[in-house]
């Protein structure tokens, strides 16, 4: 299916599956675009054959063929195509492992398969290309219960489970629209499973694109003294190319669980090649674009806040306790980037070197990017006062936690507050 970029093509084959594996008949779909094709610069900047091709990566899909099918639907494409919008748009790359909070049936029809998570694609191997290297990785549909459990442990563990029941996935996770129930549901031992994983492992998600914003409550709006370093809520700063390469080295490195976790310091420069099996972006060695709005790495200075105010929406807020349980209280660090500007948050652990936030100095900023400290007692009350964040259905819009001694305060807000730009 040829399509407007940022995909080229997306090729659809109809795969016989492996019946001594128990794999079904499916369609299988490969995406031509994310990778250089050209080798050109037209497209994709040519970085040389031993690195990352384009963005490194092609996505595939395995949709079960449904009886008397004799053509595959076309809207896996569609979904590629949007997927790879958003990896064009925001130079993000995806990795095995990741999830994709979707909220709404891949196919725009009452199924329960209303999210995604990737991993490598079973047949397709990494292959060598006159541009780069090129991984195929494999959108596999799951549940919200699935995802949420992803969320809280970690992709790859859910994804061995769903290889694990041959209707959820099998050995080749191929997606049934069709699916009614979730592996929790077909069998309820797998969710002790993932409550141990969680118990013993804690969270390997390391941060999440988000709606949310922080305002310094150290000093008034209106002193604008050394505004160069620092964020105005309603007004952050750009950040520079370095500042969103370390918060991206903040996401990679939040995946380590074997070695004690570490925040790159501010200055550190760009590290070469792969780091947990992900991509650089295509901009990861450039610096930011000429704007007079971007201030200079080198005339950004850290500085310590008094107290601070942070913002979430109500689907972010509710990964504050996933943030608090399955990561500062495994001694590592959990950052939301937002979505809609270049605020970023990052919860830190005492446990976690490189952060410029201190057990002294526990709220510190750099430009629009704020870290947080939290010690692991104030973590275990912060828990039992946010406690109704795990109930959504009897949440009511605004809700606000304050902890005064502490001077910290976060608010869950509607959506729309953080779609005005002078929220």
């Amino acid at each position: 299916l040829g399509g407007p970029d940022p995909l080229d093509y997306v090729s659809m084959y109809r795969n016989l599956g492996n019946p001594a594996l128990d794999v079904p008949e499916h369609w299988h779909y490969v995406s031509f675009g994310l990778s250089d094709l050209y080798g050109d610069n037209r497209v994709h900047e040519f970085t040389g054959t031993d690195g990352p091709s384009g963005f490194g990566f092609e996505l595939t899909f395995r949709l079960k063929r449904e009886t008397g099918e004799s053509a595959p639907p076309t809207w896996p494409a569609e979904l590629m195509q949007g997927l790879a919008r958003y990896v064009f748009q925001s130079e993000n790359t995806f990795c095995s492992g990741d999830h994709v909070s979707w909220h709404s049936p891949l196919d725009n029809s009452e199924s329960r398969i209303q999210h995604m998570l990737l991993t490598e694609d079973p047949q397709m191997q990494p292959v060598q290309t006159p541009f780069g290297v090129v991984t195929f990785l494999q959108i596999v549909g799951v549940c919200t219960e699935e995802l949420h459990a992803a969320q809280q442990w970690n992709g790859q563990g859910i994804l061995e489970l769903l290889r694990t029941v041959p209707v959820a996935g099998g050995p080749w996770l191929i997606t049934d629209m069709r699916r009614g129930e979730t592996i929790f549901e077909i069998d309820p031992h797998l969710q002790e499973r993932v409550d141990k994983g969680i118990e013993t492992d804690g969270s390997n998600l390391s941060g999440v694109s988000a709606k949310c914003a922080w305002d310094d409550l150290s000093r008034p709006p209106e002193d604008d003294e050394d505004s160069r370093s620092i964020c105005i809520g309603t007004q952050p700063r750009r950040l520079s190319g370095k500042d969103t390469e370390q918060i991206r080295e903040t996401l990679r490195r939040g995946l380590e669980i074997n070695s004690k976790p570490v925040l790159p310091p501010i200055n550190a420069q760009r590290q070469n090649g792969l780091n947990h099996d992900r991509a650089p972006s295509r901009k990861d060695s450039l610096e930011s674009e000429s704007s007079a709005a971007i201030i200079p790495h080198e005339l950004i200075r850290t500085r310590q806040l008094e107290s601070v105010h942070l913002k979430f929406n109500q689907e972010s807020g509710a990964l504050i306790p996933l943030c608090l349980r399955g990561r500062l209280l495994h001694g590592r660090h959990f950052t939301y980037k937002s979505i809609t500007g270049d605020t970023a948050i990052t919860f830190v652990s005492t446990g976690v070197e490189g952060a410029f936030a201190t057990e002294e100095h526990p709220y510190a900023a750099h430009g629009p990017w704020l870290q947080i400290l939290l010690t692991e007692e104030f973590v275990e009350r912060m828990l039992e006062d946010l406690e109704d964040l795990n109930s959504p259905e009897e949440f009511k819009l605004p809700k606000e936690y304050s902890w005064p001694e502490k001077k910290l305060k976060v608010s869950i807000l509607p959506d729309a507050v953080f779609d005005n730009p002078l929220h």
